[in-house]
Order: C-alpha cells, then structure tokens, then sequence
C-alpha cells in the first residue's frame, strides 16, 4: 500500500573480496558478489544477468569501465558505470565519468563527474520513427 516500495533484489553474499592490500592491473570478470577494498586498474564486468553485484568500499578504487547489473559505490572510479538495474552511491563515492543506470539511490556527498543517462533513456533514443510514404 502507502510507503511500499518494491526493492531491487542484490545478490545476498560476497563471494570474491579484493582487499585493502591487493592491488590488480588488468580486466576482471565475475559472477556473483564482488566486494572490493583494494585498486583496479582495468574493467570490472559481471557475466550476463540480473543477479550479479559489485560493492566498491570506501577504500576501494577502480580505473576502468563497470559494467555490472547492480553496483553499490563508496569508493573513487575513474571511467563509466553501467548498472542496468540498480546503482547506489554512498555519502563518500567519487565518479570521474558517465553514469549509466536502471535505478539509481544517492546518497549526501557523492559525487559525479560526468553524465547521468537513465537506462531507459538509452532504449527510447534507439527507437526508429516510421513515416508513411506518401500517396500519389
């Protein structure tokens, strides 16, 4: 009823964690939960579906291209985000590129610098206008 909202459902585990220590040169590819304390340099992107999550701490640090369905950020990402279902930027997250996204939480004291393109937005720009030809 009033004051319900339905609420994406993120993956409920970590699964993979990169710590605080770690730091990894290259692309990663995950299914699953990823939580990262540690610095990426490279793209992060979860295999097709709906379910995958990544959470970036306040630690943590990515240069590359995220391409996961549901991204929690708190952390500093220099490149573009796409979170087709759902994207949550917390009160110290820092974004250095365009933000692609199916719904979107922010949080006082996030940052972006870049563009904010809802997910739907991007599918009605593809649509194709059809004219009726002319009669004679």
């Amino acid at each position: 009823m009033f004051g319900k909202k339905k609420k994406t459902k993120l993956h409920n585990h970590i699964d993979t964690l990169i710590g605080t220590q770690t730091q990894i040169t290259g692309d990663i590819r995950f299914s699953g939960g990823l939580r990262v304390d540690g610095n990426i340099n490279g793209n992060v992107i979860a295999e097709e579906g709906e379910q995958h999550t990544l959470i970036l701490s306040n630690a943590g640090y990515v240069d590359g291209k995220i391409q996961v369905a549901n991204v929690i950020i708190n952390g500093t990402v220099k490149g573009p985000i796409h979170a087709s279902r759902y994207l949550e930027l917390q009160e110290n997250a820092q974004i250095h590129g365009d933000v692609y996204y199916g719904s979107i939480e922010v949080k006082l004291g996030a940052s972006v610098d870049g563009k904010m393109i809802h997910q739907d937005k991007l599918q009605s720009d593809k649509l194709v206008t059809l004219i009726p030809a002319a009669s004679e």
